[in-house]
Parts: C-alpha cells; sequence; structure tokens
C-alpha cells in the first residue's frame, strides 16, 4: 500500500465514510512532508501525506507528545487524528489562516508574533522528553545517505571539520530549553483575527533558543534591519558578543544538516537536487569566509 493509499484508509477510518476520496487538489504546502486541504462533513481539515523517508528521520512517537504539549501551550493547531506509525496528521484547517511567509515575514508585527512564539515555546514549563543535538541528527542522517550507498559533495568532510572546529571555539554556554528547531517562516500561521500558531513539530525537542532564532533569520533570508528587530525582541536588549555568535554559529549548522537531509529525500527519487545545492554552497562560502573575517556578521551569512 502506498502512501496516499494509506492517507486515504485513515481518513475513512476517522471519518467513518468509506466513499471519502483523499483529495489533493488543495495543496497546503510542505517539504518534510505534504499537506492538503480537504472539506468533509461540511469541516475544512489538512491532511498530511508524510514526505519520502520521513518515518526513518524522524520519531512519529516523540513528535505526537512534543505536539500535544505545545497544544496545551496554546501554540499549535488543533490535532484531531495522528498516527504515530504511518506519520499521517489531521488537523483542522484554520479559516481565512495563510503563513508569515506569505503575509511578509519581514514586518515589525509579523517579527513580534514570531519573537512571542519562540519565547513562548522557549519557556514552557513542560519540557520535551527528547533533545535535538545537531551533530547526532548530523551523523544519523549522514548514515542513511550511506545505507542508501550515495555520495557527498567532493569537499564535504574538510568543510564538515572546519564546520565542527568552528562550532567548538564559538559556542559559549548552550543551553536546553523546548526548541521547534524548524522555525521556517511557512510554520508561523496567522488567522483573520490576528492570532499566530505555530504548526509542524516534528523535529521538536531540547536545544538551545538560538537555533530557533537562527533558523528564522535564514529560512526567510531576513534584511539586516529585520535581523536587529527580531534579536532585539526577542532578547529584549542588544545580544551579547556570545549570544551573536551562536546565532551565526547554527546557521552554518542548519545548511549544513538540511543539505544532507535532502540529500537523503534525492537518493530516494524526490525532487530535491537544486536545494542541496542552494544550501551547500551557501554552507560553502560562509564557512570559507566566517573563518577568514572576524567581522562577517548574521546578515553576510544570509545574504551570500
Amino acid at each position: 500500500m502506498n502512501m496516499e493509499e494509506i492517507v486515504q484508509k485513515k481518513l475513512r477510518l476517522v471519518f467513518k465514510d468509506d466513499s471519502i476520496i483523499f483529495d489533493k487538489s488543495r495543496f497546503a504546502g510542505g517539504l518534510t512532508n505534504y499537506n492538503y486541504i480537504m472539506k468533509i462533513k461540511g469541516e475544512e481539515y489538512v491532511i498530511r501525506q508524510p514526505g519520502g523517508m520521513t518515518n526513518q528521520m524522524i520519531d512519529r512517537k516523540i513528535e505526537k507528545v512534543n505536539s500535544s504539549i505545545a497544544s496545551e501551550l496554546g501554540l499549535n493547531s488543533q490535532c484531531i487524528y495522528f498516527d504515530e506509525i504511518s506519520g499521517v496528521k489531521i488537523s483542522r484547517y484554520i479559516k481565512n489562516s495563510k503563513n508569515i511567509a506569505l503575509a511578509n515575514p519581514h514586518s515589525p508585527v509579523n517579527l513580534r508574533a514570531v519573537s512571542a512564539l519562540m519565547k513562548k515555546t522557549h519557556a514552557s514549563p513542560k519540557y520535551f522528553p527528547n533533545s535535538f543535538d545537531f551533530q547526532t541528527e548530523l551523523n544519523k542522517y549522514e548514515e542513511i545517505v550511506k545505507e542508501m550507498q550515495g555520495d557527498f559533495f567532493f569537499d564535504y568532510a574538510p568543510l564538515k571539520k572546519q564546520l565542527m572546529e568552528f562550532l567548538e571555539k564559538n559556542i559559549k554556554n548552550p543551553i536546553s530549553v523546548p526548541c521547534h528547531n524548524d522555525t521556517v517562516p511557512e510554520n508561523f500561521i496567522l488567522d483573520d483575527k490576528g492570532r499566530t500558531y505555530l504548526i509542524d513539530w516534528e523535529y521538536s525537542g531540547m536545544n538551545d533558543p538560538s537555533w530557533d532564532v537562527a533558523a528564522y533569520i535564514l529560512e526567510s533570508k531576513l534584511t539586516e534591519e529585520s535581523i536587529e528587530y527580531l534579536v532585539l525582541d526577542y532578547y529584549g536588549q542588544p545580544p551579547t558578543p556570545e549570544e551573536v555568535l551562536k546565532i551565526k554559529c547554527y546557521m552554518l549548522a542548519q545548511d549544513l544538516l538540511w543539505m544532507v537531509w535532502a540529500l537523503i529525500r534525492h537518493y530516494n527519487g524526490d525532487d530535491f537536487l537544486d536545494y542541496c545545492y542552494m544550501r551547500y554552497e551557501r554552507f560553502r562560502r560562509n564557512i570559507k569566509a566566517i573563518t577568514d573575517l572576524s567581522d562577517y556578521s548574521i546578515a553576510d551569512i544570509v545574504k551570500n
């Protein structure tokens, strides 16, 4: 049974209707997974079809626990069904909503909303049962690529070594709090009443909060002005040199990590090669530049 058939089977089971056809005509976006909006029995839902190889990369049991915690905190959209075996998820569609990538990830109003949701996540009194550790995740993804008999870029090993040395030298006093770890602007949803949600908790786990700040900056391609606005709002004061270095380190680490993630999807037959090249070329340019230029800024990393 392929994934589309599994999704259809789950829909029929959940809604107790064997006539339901999995309708993919309203695509709601997604990179790790593919999301579709369907109207069923008068209500609209977001149906998640897991992407290729995602169950090898994501612990769905942990995701289910963390998504539930996020819902308790009022961060998440309402999930009505979560299958931890297949990864199929059904959530209520937030009416008249759009993600911040479409709504403008640079606007001060949206930056404040993003900052508030990140701070609420990081201040959660309830901890996630797992940790999200960059090196552990990278090693896991590398092993999957090797098992698939895939190749890495020719200069991957020396540049990865350069990155690890840079991280070891510059990440001081990391802390561990509940983090989303995939704070792309597409995961921040605005409704027509001004409320904002943070969805898709697949990669969530205990981590340093600067990872989430770094991810939003990088994935939104923020300008220097927007970066300054976000970090000032998030930290409540100009970030310390230590915090700025952490953000830079995590931006570099994320490009390498998600490039290897995309390699897995590529070797699985998905169309991710351009994404691999984009992230790796940016990583390659930035790791070389940042070790040569002491004044290389967060904005420089975005622009490169």
